[in-house]
């Protein structure tokens, strides 16, 4: 915006409206424009340790796929049978959901209606139907080979991670794709298993890790804060000790991204917060903050 000098009566004082002829340019700005200067007036100020707790999120979710990983690696290697996967993930699924309903008491199944058998039902149906059609999974790629397997299987992860919602209000987000492209990588892994059971074993582990394993998270983050950081830490460290007997060089880099994620890119953030200079004036749009819901009726 331009500045011009105009010579004008003493008389007549510029007036920032439209409906009112004055002997001014359509350009011109007193003195008085840059007293309206306002900065960083929506900015959030971060404490350290709460960037911290919030990260636990991200570090949750990348050592879910790190576990899924090595579950993989082991079922593969014939390190794990399917029987004992089977057995351990339908024993974790008992406990998870016990103490899915302990944590607020049972209020959050009264507002959803749910009983107890109707979930059993549900998942008989799920390991029923996964059962009978884990053959069909285990031929579904056998024209494709393997390397454009494992390629699928990075890209559908790594989409699953990007996508999956953190707790951020973006466009971004989209709880149901990260989910589908995380059963997309579990199916495509799992049909390079020995057998059709090896295959049920890892959907049906896939199925525990990505979708359920993230809502009891979620809500031991809201009620119990201390649990969900105590969770949060020995699940990091079983991912890292997996991830170590398989390869000392991957835990080390995985470990670094950890530590990167929750202590250095909080402090990063904070500092860079430092740095922040949003202004904001009368050359601004216009913003309706009355409540129009009643025009909507």
């Amino acid at each position: 915006m331009v500045c011009a000098q105009v010579e004008a009566s003493p008389r007549k004082h510029w007036q920032k409206v439209l409906y009112e002829r004055q002997p001014f340019p359509d350009n011109y700005v007193d003195h008085r424009f840059l007293e309206e200067l306002r900065k960083n007036i929506y900015a959030r100020k971060y404490q350290y340790w709460a960037v911290v707790f919030e990260s636990g999120v991200v570090i949750q979710q990348l050592c879910s796929v790190c576990v899924f990983v090595v579950i993989w690696w082991y079922m593969d290697d014939g390190l794990l049978t399917p029987q004992w996967l089977f057995g351990a993930g339908l024993a974790s699924s008992l406990i998870g959901y016990i103490l899915f309903d302990v944590i607020d008491l049972g209020v959050g199944r009264k507002e959803s209606g749910r009983t107890w058998w109707a979930d059993l039902k549900s998942t008989l149906v799920f390991i029923a139907f996964t059962y009978g059609f884990s053959p069909v999974l285990k031929t579904l790629t056998e024209s494709i080979s393997t390397d454009t397997i494992y390629a699928m299987s990075v890209l559908m992860l790594l989409g699953h991670l990007i996508f999956f919602d953190y707790g951020a209000n973006a466009a971004i987000v989209s709880s149901t794709l990260s989910l589908n492209m995380a059963i997309f990588a579990s199916v495509c892994l799992a049909s390079r298993l020995p057998r059709s059971l090896h295959t049920f074993a890892m959907v049906t582990f896939a199925i525990q890790i990505f979708a359920l394993w993230p809502m009891l998270q979620k809500k031991l983050k809201a009620r119990t804060p201390r649990c969900y950081v105590g969770v949060t830490l020995l699940f990091a460290l079983s991912a890292l000790a997996g991830l170590l007997t398989i390869s000392g060089v991957a835990a080390l880099l995985f470990a670094l991204l950890l530590i990167s994620i929750s202590c250095l890119c909080p402090y990063c953030l904070i500092r860079l917060q430092l740095l922040k200079d949003n202004i904001h004036g009368p050359w601004d749009e216009a913003e309706i903050k009355d409540d129009l819901s009643r025009f909507l009726m």
